[in-house]
């Protein structure tokens, strides 16, 4: 059954729930959940007697039943980095790379991130949207209810923003949340300049500040610009003179860090305030220090990790020092072209050595707080959005132990049934 209309507001109750995992509080066994007007309206034990009608609520019986039929029930998963749009596939770097070629041996070659701009930029906006739906549908299959959709595969403002719109139109046309992050700052154009090269660098920098983002501000649908810093990427002082601009337009600040080398990038996100510091897998001790004091949320992206055979990100460390942690796909072309986010779990599981809670609340809750959407997103309580999975499953672990397989039975966004 789906929710039933009256006036503008959903009305139901779900019933019949083996295990309901709220996250941010202990888990209710034989429970019920009623969700009105696309939010969670109550929920608890299905021995609490029928309510009856308060102040104009609606009585038990007078809602439409939804039967999960011993289902667990746990919020919508929150995929909280992605570079979801882009043309081209890189099967052939893949490969290459299993055949022991280098970074720079598959740059000459033809590919690496820039064959990802020349696919992008040749694409137009409805073939672009139509290569991203498709994607999109199959993260929502994997139980994400809210993801985040980053640019970063044109480079230059026309392509940077039609892939903006993209990812614009697809929020609009899909019913789950769906949050814009502008990366133009994700590799120089071609022909790279070196880091010795000043002109050029700072041609492509004014560029992104000057043109690019307030046309990305223009479109009232980015939330955040973010910045790769690294050796083969943009410097701590080039991200600061970019990231200042980006405030100026009201942008909150992500930061990809630490992933290829050490390279103060979480001591700058703390410095910066940034909602996040994303992959972290070379993150110093001060590093770790730097967040946790600062609250930035620790986005680790074990995919990435698995995918290239690099060391994975210490997240243990982070979260003994009490850091937030959260998990993502990072789906993208080229370091992890999977959107399985329980998938994600798995492997934060058995490569990172977190455990099975720690697991869900980075998968929920503090991947909503990595795009500001803690207070909506994240977790079963009174108030948030009803994103909802009903997992055909004896717990919340066996999502994550029989890792490839489908174990969702229906998903909610909402309050809306889209599965």
């Amino acid at each position: 059954l789906l929710p039933k209309r009256e006036g503008s507001k959903f009305l139901m109750l779900i019933t019949n729930i083996k295990k309901l995992v709220p996250i941010t509080s202990e888990p209710i066994f034989d429970a019920e959940l009623e969700v009105e007007g696309g939010k969670i309206k109550w929920f608890g034990p299905s021995s609490f007697p029928p309510r009856v009608r308060v102040r104009g609520r609606l009585q038990r019986e007078s809602r439409d039943i939804f039967d999960c039929k011993g289902a667990v029930v746990t919020p919508g998963l929150v995929d909280c980095h992605t570079h979801l749009v882009h043309a081209g596939t890189r099967e052939k770097e893949f490969a290459m790379r299993a055949a022991g070629k280098s970074y720079l041996e598959i740059a000459k070659a033809g590919g690496g991130i820039l064959s990802t701009v020349a696919a992008t930029r040749e694409t137009t906006f409805d073939e672009l949207y139509a290569l991203s739906e498709r994607r999109l549908k199959e993260a929502i299959s994997f139980g994400t209810t809210t993801i985040e959709i980053k640019s970063g595969y044109g480079l230059d403002t026309e392509t940077e923003i039609k892939i903006l719109k993209v990812a614009q139109k697809l929020a609009k046309d899909f019913p789950i949340t769906i949050v814009g992050t502008f990366l133009g700052a994700h590799t120089f154009p071609p022909p790279l300049p070196s880091r010795e090269g000043a002109r050029g660098r700072g041609k492509y920098i004014d560029l992104l500040i000057s043109e690019m983002l307030p046309e990305a501000a223009k479109l009232n649908f980015v939330r955040f610009c973010d910045v790769f810093v690294e050796k083969e990427a943009f410097t701590v002082a080039e991200a600061i003179q970019i990231l200042t601009a980006a405030k100026k337009f009201k942008m909150g600040i992500k930061l990809h860090v630490d992933q290829l080398s050490a390279g103060k990038g979480a001591e700058l996100a703390a410095e910066l305030k940034a909602v996040s510091a994303d992959h972290l897998e070379h993150i110093s001790e001060e590093g770790i220090g730097a967040l946790k004091k600062s609250g930035t949320v620790a986005v680790l992206l074990p995919g990435a990790s698995f995918f290239l055979g690099m060391k994975p990100a210490p997240a243990r460390a982070l979260l003994d020092r009490g850091v937030l942690v959260a998990i993502a796909t990072d789906y993208n072309p080229g370091t992890n072209p999977c959107l399985n986010l329980p998938l994600m779990g798995t492997l934060a599981m058995s490569q990172l050595k977190m455990k099975a809670d720690e697991v869900w609340q980075a998968m929920t809750i503090h991947a909503a707080r990595a795009l500001n959407l803690e207070k909506e997103k994240g977790s079963i309580e009174i108030g948030k959005d009803a994103d909802l999975i009903l997992w055909e499953a004896a717990d919340e672990i066996v999502p994550l132990y029989r890792y490839g397989s489908d174990c969702i039975r229906h998903i909610f966004a909402k309050g809306k049934q889209l599965l």
